[in-house]
């Protein structure tokens, strides 16, 4: 017991550097930009126009929209990896996507502010589309809303054979 007792550091005595992997600077697709970064470059956003004819209820999920190709599309030209949505009386929701906010995005994010609001409680149940004004803010979309769906009611006629016999005569 003459030898002096030393502390030894299982961590890294006796151990090897290793190199650490460099981690992606993020999983965005190519081409998907930040908003911040199209304002600094004064870029303009294009507001994807199929959102003004869903005729979609907030309150109801996104997925009862006929056409579902819509949703696929991208909310915006250039696409971007998140944007603020403001509604007239205040209430502000992001949507976000890194491989490019779609419709389906921003409506999702709408969704979930409103999918607990009962049908009377909604003044403005439809979503009429959005508008980007950028002398107001580069960085949001207003979300304008109305009281119908806009939309001509699908007609759906169930044929009475004894009217269909009557109209032959």
């Amino acid at each position: 017991m003459s030898e002096p007792l030393t502390k030894v550091d299982s961590a890294v005595q006796g151990l090897e550097t290793k190199e650490t992997k460099q981690r992606r600077a993020s999983s965005s697709a190519t081409g998907v930009m930040n908003i911040n970064d199209l304002e600094a470059q004064g870029i303009e956003l294009q507001i994807a126009k199929e959102t003004q004819g869903t005729g979609w209820k907030i309150n109801t999920s996104p997925s009862t929209i006929e056409d579902k190709e819509i949703l696929k599309k991208m909310l915006t030209t250039p696409p971007v990896k998140k944007i603020d949505l403001h509604f007239p009386l205040g209430l502000q929701v992001t949507a976000r996507n890194l491989k490019g906010v779609t419709i389906k995005d921003a409506l999702d994010a709408i969704h979930k502010q409103f999918k607990k609001r009962a049908d009377d409680e909604l003044d403005l149940p439809y979503l009429a589309g959005f508008e980007w004004d950028k002398e107001e803010s580069w960085t949001h979309l207003i979300v304008h809303l109305r009281k119908d769906a806009g939309l001509p009611p699908t007609s759906k006629k169930k044929k009475n054979k004894a009217a269909e016999a009557a109209a032959e005569d």
